[in-house]
């Protein structure tokens, strides 16, 4: 047994816990991405469909589950502010206008449904319907444009690189929600997904591939990372993902297609990790060392989490299990 003397003097139990808590940082994140992102594919491909059977269909898929995905977010940020308090200080007040974007897009992603479900009108349903996909589109895309200005060391809300990311998420964002669909719908509308979650995985890719010539070109730091063994695993990864979900969408192997996008979502957040680190914050020049918490804290909270974090997987295995299968006709938001 540990003793408590030794909290504030040692790691707990000799671990490498700022390594550690880095690692846990963009899991959550990744968890969030894939989860939510999801839903903000479903909210993508809302403005493909026309028929209000489909459009309900699309709606009561998401409708357990969405708010509680969104939770991991929260997470997120917690853990950062919690772990790397410095790192969120500088992130959120250098981007803070992108995060009220976030924020807003969210919160619009949120409260489309809830009142496109209130009235059967059709100039009523027609606008919270558009607020839907707008919400839904605009979240990846503001998430994106954040991590690339996270991992680039950009101080401008707006760049270049901002921009080929945030397309990138939106588009993984669309493979992922085809993925989730096939698992949730039957008929016709199950079949016509299919050709969306190939345009998506196309456009993905390539943005993937822009998105790396960025890095090459414009930030030299980060060229000797981009050859490294992690790094090209990771790239082989993730077209080895793309394959997988390809074939098996082909072959309407649905769980397999599902566990294929969330190794896209995956392998895309540690990617952008493993160029990062042992930096955390390019700008300040901050490394994970130097921007973790003091022992005592840190120990602390390591404790904290290893309770809690499993007691929020149980209660998302439990969630993920009572509305687990695809959607019966009839059924609504």
């Amino acid at each position: 047994m540990t003793d408590p003397a030794s909290l504030s003097s040692e790691p707990l139990f000799g671990l490498p816990l700022p390594d550690l808590w880095f690692g846990l940082l963009f899991f959550i994140f990744a968890l969030f991405l894939f989860l939510d992102g999801f839903d903000f594919g479903v909210g993508v491909l809302f403005a493909t469909r026309d028929d209000e059977e489909e459009r309900e269909r699309l709606l009561a898929a998401i409708g357990p589950f969405w708010d509680g995905n969104e939770v991991w977010l929260v997470v997120f940020g917690g853990a950062m502010f919690a772990a790397f308090p410095a790192v969120y200080a500088n992130l959120f007040s250098r981007h803070y206008l992108l995060m009220f974007a976030i924020l807003g897009a969210l919160i619009l992603r949120g409260l489309a449904p809830e009142m496109y479900e209130q009235r059967h009108d059709e100039a009523w349903q027609r606008w919270w319907g558009r607020s839907f996909v707008v919400g839904s589109l605009t979240a990846p895309f503001f998430l994106g444009m954040f991590t690339a200005n996270w991992l680039f060391g950009a101080t401008a809300i707006v760049t270049l690189p901002g921009i080929v990311v945030g397309l990138a998420v939106v588009a993984l964002t669309v493979v992922d929600g085809v993925a989730f669909l096939r698992l949730k719908t039957r008929g016709e509308l199950r079949v016509d997904l299919k050709t969306a979650g190939y345009y998506a995985l196309a456009a993905y890719l390539a943005l993937v591939v822009v998105t790396l010539g960025a890095v090459y070109w414009t930030a030299p730091a980060l060229r000797p990372d981009l050859f490294s063994v992690p790094i090209a695993a990771l790239v082989v990864a993730t077209l080895a993902f793309a394959g997988v979900y390809a074939a098996a969408t082909r072959t309407d192997r649905y769980y397999v297609a599902f566990g294929a996008a969330a190794g896209l979502v995956f392998a895309l957040v540690a990617i952008v990790a493993g160029l990062l680190y042992p930096t955390i914050d390019p700008v300040a020049g901050l490394t994970v060392e130097s921007a973790i918490v003091s022992t005592l804290p840190l120990n602390l909270m390591s404790i904290g989490a290893a309770v809690l974090l499993p007691l929020v997987f149980v209660y998302f295995v439990v969630l993920y299990s009572a509305f687990s299968g695809p959607i019966e006709a009839g059924e609504s938001y």
